[in-house]
């Protein structure tokens, strides 16, 4: 996947930390970056003045399809044709299952991996008419190891995790690779309602000695859109400091 021209990459989610961390790198990497999220943010229309014509965002909500077709078709005139996708857009909830109200599951379900498979369709068919591409789905350690409490949210991202394999076989002929990286725990996600003994026993737990943070997440990110991952595929590299190992 060597261009002269710089390639252009769909991040969903840009607004939360590490969706904008992704897009920060991704564009400090010489990529053009596409973003989307249900709201404005500060730092988001930072990145607009200081990327210029290289960042392209807009309100979305993942859920709707024809807004996001209408977003893709958008961002290819102003960014050239899409090379790249990354899977980042989803929502979080804690609580015990038998507790959980159906609403909150249905979100969970229709966001974290109705959306991912959503964009993967409507991304894909771009690729494959230009030729190749890749896609990265941020999937969880919660769908590799299990936490009390977040039952359904663990399932969404096995899920994604499954998917990320399947696509690997289909796309794979049209030059399209999948993987999917898997954070460990963040302050942005599972750790942020912890009190500190809570934390200070995960980071006692990790090898590394410390959590994971949005800069470990998106350098992976980064690299499985590379040219330096170019026979890679279908893989999901889990990056917890040795946490679930």
């Amino acid at each position: 996947m060597r261009e002269t021209v710089k390639p252009a990459v769909v991040v969903s989610g840009g607004s939360r930390s590490l969706g904008l961390k992704i897009c920060e790198s991704l564009l400090a990497g010489g990529y053009r970056v596409a973003t989307f999220s249900r709201n404005d943010t500060a730092e988001l229309s930072r990145l607009r003045d200081s990327a210029a014509g290289d960042f392209h965002w807009e309100a979305a909500d993942v859920t709707d399809a024809p807004a996001l077709a209408r977003f893709l078709g958008r961002a290819r005139e102003k960014l050239g044709p899409l090379r790249g996708l990354v899977n980042n857009a989803g929502v979080y909830h804690e609580g015990l299952l038998a507790m959980s109200r159906p609403d909150d599951i249905a979100r969970l379900l229709e966001v974290n991996l109705g959306g991912a498979i959503r964009l993967a369709q409507l991304c894909a068919k771009q690729m494959m008419v230009g030729g190749g591409g890749a896609i990265v789905n941020v999937s969880s350690v919660a769908g590799v190891r299990g936490f009390e409490g977040v039952a359904a949210y663990s399932a969404t991202k096995a899920a994604l995790d499954g998917l990320t394999r399947s696509l690997a076989r289909e796309l794979g002929p049209m030059r399209i690779r999948v993987n999917a990286v898997a954070p460990g725990l963040m302050e942005t996600e599972m750790v942020s309602g912890m009190v500190a003994r809570q934390k200070e026993q995960l980071v006692r737990q990790t090898p590394l000695g410390r959590l994971t943070t949005v800069d470990d997440a998106a350098s992976v990110v980064r690299f499985l859109l590379s040219d330096e991952a170019g026979f890679v595929t279908g893989q999901t590299l889990i990056v917890d400091g040795g946490l679930t190992t």
